[in-house]
């Protein structure tokens, strides 16, 4: 299976299983990648999503398989992305565990995601730039959305490989751990991300990616629209209610405190 999924509660991790191709995605598996974060979207138990690579993150697209012709990623305009879930807006969010390589493609899946976790000692990098394969899985779009242009026009131009401090010194990912611990570290972060209340946390979520496309007063007009339809949901108030019973007080952030 190119892919593997387990569930722990509210917890979904969806895990690249192609270690003899540096968990390099053919067309099947961005198939079975879209699929999984689809069955995740729907599932009423998931509140957070991991995505992680056994062995390594994610080398990009498999380019044996480009160019032998069999098994080619998916070119069309419409629909899923070569990498699969790249054009997905879930209303739930996705974290990248990352080991290893996240290039090419592979860095455009971790840029699709909300958050990054890497390893200490974890690449990241625009290496499908040695070979003339475009980034068509939004790298050109997320990535000077996340660093700012200057610093996306030296990783897209130059393709020079980029290590887990700078990454994080730049704001390419959110944290840093041990090497061999980006999985726990992603899941316990995901799982203090699903302890808060979702709706909420979703559409603040939201309100966060429609804003690029909006001018100002507009998206603050957006943002007051979701913000109103959490109000009327009734969570805003019972959260009220347990902060006046003294639940979450002092910047405490427990399971509990949900």
């Amino acid at each position: 299976m190119p892919i593997k999924i387990e569930k722990n509660g509210a917890i979904t991790t969806i895990i690249i299983n192609r270690p003899q191709v540096r968990n390099a995605v053919d067309g099947p598996t961005a198939q079975a990648l879209a699929d999984a974060f689809r069955a995740f979207e729907q599932d009423s138990t998931a509140k957070v999503a991991v995505l992680y690579g056994e062995q390594t993150f994610c080398a990009g697209a498999d380019l044996g398989a480009v160019a032998s012709g069999e098994n080619r990623n998916r070119l069309e305009a419409e629909g899923d992305g070569p990498m699969g879930p790249s054009r997905m807006l879930l209303s739930k969010p996705v974290i990248a565990a990352i080991e290893g390589h996240a290039v090419a493609g592979g860095l455009e899946l971790a840029l699709w995601c909300d958050l990054r976790v890497a390893a200490d000692d974890a690449t990241l990098g625009v290496f499908c730039r040695r070979f003339g394969v475009p980034l068509i899985d939004g790298g050109t779009v997320r990535l000077p959305r996340l660093i700012g242009m200057s610093r996306a026009m030296d990783l897209i131009l130059t393709g020079r490989p980029v290590s887990a401090q700078e990454a994080f010194d730049i704001g390419l990912v959110n944290r840093i751990c041990a090497q061999g611990n980006a999985r726990h570290t992603a899941e316990q972060l995901a799982l203090e991300i699903s302890a808060f209340p979702s709706f909420c946390m979703q559409q603040d979520r939201l309100s966060a990616y429609q804003q690029w496309q909006l001018p100002l007063q507009e998206a603050l007009g957006n943002e007051f629209e979701l913000g109103m339809d959490v109000v009327r949901s009734g969570e805003t108030v019972a959260g009220a209610k347990r902060f006046k019973q003294g639940t979450g007080r002092h910047g405490k952030f427990n399971n509990g405190d949900s």
